[in-house]
């Protein structure tokens, strides 16, 4: 990461508020199939503010700005976002689509995941522009791919103007336009979405093309691997945690977020990757994607005993 970041004051996340609706099955239905499965649960999720909520956790100031929907689920997403502590002047309401869903089947600790994005869609570059003042004072902003990408350009466009670094988790994957690795420091795919972005199934080479698009620093999370890290000048492999996998479901998450309260808190990206890689795998312990989150302590500890 080239920009230096100086303090933690308060982190900005852009991005979805989802309700996750969760189903356990043994293993998933072929077309056409019913299948009994169960336990069934509901979650508050979303990318986006699943990765506020884990920097709120790790002890940021976090300011949330994405859409609902004018209904029950939206203000239930609101409402606990708010209870971490999290800022939510920027949540703004739609009555043009409901609350985004995703529905999350686990089998066997891993999962399979379909979005359907509803308010999501509706963030604006204008609601960007009507929040400007939540990112006065910001060190650094976080974003990811359930919004629409000209919210996520106008969010990047806006920081770099006003000197805060920015984060991309490129999830899910859709084709960007070539300015945004212009305007991102630090780039945070997983190992699919590197090799979507670049071209390249080779972890190593596909960091190096996103590297050469002017990215300074490519994360790539592995999964049970644990996460590599790239600059220009370095490179490096952090492994995981070992943990009891219950549901992997906002571990990416998680450590985006971690990456980034660690980030702008000036540690060295291999010290950053390591407490973020914690933080991940500490969040498959747990059913959910918000419920799994630990908080800084938990982190903190787990990585005294690494």
């Amino acid at each position: 990461m080239t920009k230096e970041v100086v303090g933690l004051s308060r982190i900005v996340v852009v991005g979805s508020l989802n309700m996750d609706l969760i189903m356990h099955t043994p293993r998933l239905p072929v077309l056409g199939e019913t299948l009994l499965g169960g336990p069934f649960g509901d979650a508050y999720g979303g990318k986006g503010a699943n990765q506020s909520v884990a920097c709120a956790r790790m002890g940021a100031e976090v300011v949330h700005i994405g859409r609902v929907g004018e209904d029950a689920y939206g203000g239930r997403l609101k409402e606990a976002l708010r209870l971490e502590g999290v800022d939510v002047r920027g949540i703004y309401g739609t009555s043009q689509d409901p609350t985004g869903v995703a529905v999350i089947t686990l089998v066997k600790g891993d999962n399979s995941i379909i979005v359907a994005p509803g308010a999501n869609s509706r963030l604006l570059p204008e609601d960007l522009e009507n929040s400007r003042n939540l990112l006065e004072g910001a060190s650094m902003l976080l974003a990811q791919l359930e919004v629409p990408v000209s919210a996520v350009m106008a969010a990047f466009r806006m920081a770099r103007k006003m000197g805060i670094a920015t984060v991309l988790n490129p999830a899910p994957w859709t084709k960007l336009p070539e300015e945004i690795y212009s305007l991102v420091d630090v780039f945070v795919p997983n190992r699919i979405e590197l090799a979507q972005a670049s071209g390249s199934e080779d972890v190593a080479s596909g960091a190096k093309r996103i590297l050469e698009r002017g990215v300074p620093s490519v994360v790539v999370t592995l999964g049970e691997e644990g996460a590599a890290y790239f600059t220009r000048e370095s490179s490096g492999k952090v492994p995981s945690f070992p943990v009891s996998v219950v549901d992997t479901t906002g571990a990416g998450d998680t450590f985006t977020g971690a990456l980034g309260v660690a980030l702008s808190e000036e540690k060295p990206l291999e010290e950053a990757v390591r407490f973020a890689c914690c933080a991940g795998a500490l969040a498959c312990e747990i059913l959910g994607a918000q419920p799994s989150i630990p908080r800084r302590n938990e982190v903190e500890a787990l990585l005294g005993r690494g």
